[in-house]
């Protein structure tokens, strides 16, 4: 059965870094977009970064500007999301997400997704 399980997250201060990651299992996601989205209380899914199989293909929502960084390995079936410069509002729980369809951002698009790794960032 395939899976997408989240680490990394935690409680950091803001101005502070947090790294997630996510392992893949039960199928070859190497093969396949994967990203992150992620969850506020009280707010919808947000699109935050997607990285195509190759690598060569990333993109990002608007609020990260410049802070995140996705990456992937492919041998490890993994993909991560380091993200410096936090701040209280990137306070959220955070998706793992694979195999999406369409524009790539919209959480409908996605087939995949992980049980969620909670964030949060004080002020």
């Amino acid at each position: 059965q395939a899976q997408l399980v989240e680490s990394g997250g935690g409680l950091v201060q803001a101005g502070g870094s947090l790294r997630l990651s996510c392992a893949a299992s039960g199928r070859i996601f190497s093969s396949l977009p994967m990203g992150w989205f992620r969850q506020a209380p009280g707010k919808e899914r947000e699109f935050v970064a997607v990285i195509s199989w190759t690598g060569g293909t990333i993109f990002y929502a608007d609020f990260v500007q410049g802070r995140f960084t996705i990456s992937r390995d492919n041998a490890k079936n993994t993909v991560d999301l380091q993200m410096d410069s936090l701040k209280p509002e990137d306070t959220a729980v955070y998706y793992c997400v694979a195999d999406p369809e369409g524009s790539w951002r919209e959480a409908a698009d996605y087939s995949f997704w992980g049980q969620g790794t909670q964030v949060t960032v004080s002020s």
